[in-house]
């Protein structure tokens, strides 16, 4: 007889019941997941409740947290994929002697996502709705991390009046992706490749079962979740986008500014040895084009600090701000001059 080319009833039997077993199983485990992360989700915001308020800015919500007293009032802006909480160090010690708030962008930690593009203009847009809605009123000092600076120059740029200062900490600069060296750019699609893994993965709870959602309970509770995870890669999406829009903004005038940037001894980690010079020599330089936006600025290279100067050097942070905020009070209570 010849052979057939089809396996005997039996194979196909048991080849069939793998299949559906394993597809079975998969479900199972997905279905785990979800449940997980969800009553993970739900404990970790009834342990650590949300800090501020919720505020309307169009159908949707965004939290806003103001402590403090004081005009001007200083906001704060995360880098990119950050929040509030990037602020825990140095808000208290503002509060002292400002008003401060911090805050989600939309679709980031308690904020609810948004339906417009994720690109700076429209964040700072978002943040002038969030700021009017809430009853914070200007004028304010800008303090912004990294990718902030991008959306804080935004703001200046569409509601100059309002602005009083500026505050840049390790600021994005709008040519940064062409005067880094070109081997960065595979460690942009790397990370970007990582972050679309998270958002893909964070609803079966897999990243936080891995531990990539940190051992801090309230940052845990804010972040790890699908949407921040979601909003993250939109932003890094739309950098190059937001960069473009940050290019066009004009300098600052005789605004009071301040710059910090890190320790050029403190290169981001994982960053190729033979890349770490030239891209610390193009980010200095960068960041002294930064501080020449304003006649009236201030430059300091944190020591012992990464990018996240917040974390690493509060007390610089707290500084800045700080000396940013008597300049505006001195224009503030100073006598007009009539013509």
């Amino acid at each position: 007889m010849p052979e057939t080319a089809n396996p005997p009833a039996p194979a196909r039997h048991w080849v069939r019941i793998i299949v559906r077993s394993f597809l079975l199983l998969v479900i199972l485990l997905a279905t785990a997941g979800f449940l997980y992360e969800n009553i993970s989700e739900a404990r970790d915001r009834r342990f650590h409740p949300m800090p501020g308020q919720l505020v309307d800015v169009g159908g949707y919500q965004m939290h806003i947290d103001c402590t403090g007293r004081g005009s001007p009032t200083v906001i704060l802006d995360s880098g990119l994929g950050g929040g509030y909480a990037d602020w825990y160090k140095v808000q208290p010690k503002i509060a002292q002697f400002a008003r401060v708030c911090s805050y989600d962008r939309a679709g980031i930690g308690y904020s609810e996502s948004s339906p417009h593009s994720r690109t700076s203009k429209v964040i700072a847009e978002e943040l002038h709705t969030l700021l009017h809605n809430a009853g914070v009123l200007p004028p304010y000092i800008l303090a912004c991390h990294s990718m902030g600076g991008f959306d804080v120059r935004l703001y200046a740029s569409l509601y100059r009046s309002e602005v009083a200062g500026m505050v840049l900490v390790d600021s994005s600069h709008p040519e940064q992706k062409k005067r880094f060296p070109p081997e960065l750019n595979d460690l942009d699609k790397t990370w970007l490749r990582d972050q679309e893994f998270l958002e893909f993965t964070m609803s079966l709870g897999i990243p936080r079962l891995l531990g990539f959602c940190g051992s801090n309970a309230e940052v845990r509770a804010a972040y790890c979740n699908f949407h921040s995870a979601r909003e993250e890669v939109a932003e890094l999406k739309a950098f190059p986008e937001s960069a473009a829009q940050a290019a066009t903004t004009s300098t600052l005038g005789d605004m009071p500014l301040a710059v910090l940037t890190h320790d050029p001894g403190r290169p981001e980690p994982d960053m190729p040895e033979d890349v770490v010079q030239p891209t610390e020599q193009a980010w200095q330089q960068m960041q002294d084009e930064l501080a020449q936006l304003s006649t009236k600025s201030t430059h300091v290279i944190a020591k012992n600090s990464g990018h996240y100067i917040q974390l690493d050097r509060p007390d610089l942070v707290i500084e800045a701000v700080r000396g940013v905020v008597d300049q505006a009070r001195q224009i503030q209570s100073a006598p007009e001059v009539k013509p």
